[in-house]
């Protein structure tokens, strides 16, 4: 599965894939791969990105159109 809230707040963000990998320790190989859902994210990474870009997880797996993060 595919998320396209992850590729559009990286876009939006102007970061690239290799700035992302970097973060998350991967390659931008590895990080393409989660992005077009050939490789499942795990609940750390997702954090990971979450607190990254200051939304909720729930946006970036599409499960709200809400940007806000409740911290």
């Amino acid at each position: 599965m595919s998320y396209k809230n992850i590729r559009s707040i990286r876009e939006d963000n102007d970061v690239t894939q290799r700035q992302v990998a970097e973060l998350l320790n991967v390659s931008q190989n590895t990080y393409s791969q989660y992005e077009t859902g050939k490789i499942e994210w795990t609940a750390s990474t997702l954090i990971k990105l979450a607190d990254y870009f200051d939304v909720s997880v729930d946006y970036l797996l599409d499960r709200t159109k809400n940007k806000g993060c409740n911290k």
